[in-house]
């Protein structure tokens, strides 16, 4: 009789895959918590609003981020900007040129969205205190590095002199935008962030006095 084979295959089963995670979706649910945020604020939205808003299933928001903070923690960090393109920055040969000619209607409009934005994590920061940088390099910090680069170049030209506080006078804008709409309610208008740069950012650069052209009917 031949003996019974009790040999037992010990080589390791290969594992199997699961279902990969389809990120591809994220772009448009992380857009539409900002959409909600913006509208609802942060107590006043909810996953299931987001869900909606961005025809997704809850069960995919639910499974890649586990709370509505993890959530807006990613989206606003998708506001932030990628390294600054200084290409892209005016030149007009003043300093006083170059920081008008950022007030555009296309970036005061995504300024406005993102101070809603802002504003809506206002209420949270104090219970989820790591936003809080987050939030600060996405809606603040691009404006206050594109205000630097300008404000450098002015130094460079003999502009302004090489001892002023750029660092702290580059955040004066942003800074002033996000006071007037968050405790005023009052809107950002072209006239209003000129007369920043006219009355308060050239003053304290020690740059030159910006004196308007009379026109005939003066």
């Amino acid at each position: 009789m031949t003996p019974l084979d009790l040999t037992i295959d010990t080589a390791p089963e290969a594992p199997r895959l699961g279902r990969k995670r389809d990120l591809t979706r994220d772009p448009e649910i992380l857009e539409a918590t900002l959409d909600v945020l913006a509208e609802e604020g942060y107590d006043g939205m909810t996953i299931d609003m987001v869900a909606t808003r961005a025809r997704a299933g809850k069960a995919t928001l639910y499974r890649r981020w586990s709370s509505k903070a993890e959530l807006v923690i990613d989206a606003v960090a998708c506001l932030k900007s990628a390294d600054l393109d200084t290409d892209s920055l005016p030149d007009t040969g003043t300093l006083r040129g170059d920081l008008v000619a950022m007030i555009k209607p296309p970036s005061m409009k995504d300024a406005s969205r993102k101070l809603k934005i802002m504003a809506g994590v206002a209420s949270m920061l104090s219970r989820a205190p790591e936003l809080a940088e987050t939030a600060r390099e996405a809606l603040v910090e691009p404006r206050a590095a594109a205000n630097r680069f300008l404000m450098r170049r002015a130094v460079e030209r003999g502009e302004i002199a090489a001892d002023r506080d750029i660092d702290t006078i580059a955040l004066v804008s942003p800074s002033m935008v996000a006071h007037r709409v968050l405790m005023q309610g009052e809107p950002v208008t072209r006239e209003f962030l000129i007369s920043l740069v006219d009355s308060v950012i050239l003053p304290a650069l020690g740059a030159p006095a910006h004196h308007p052209v009379a026109t005939d009917g003066d």
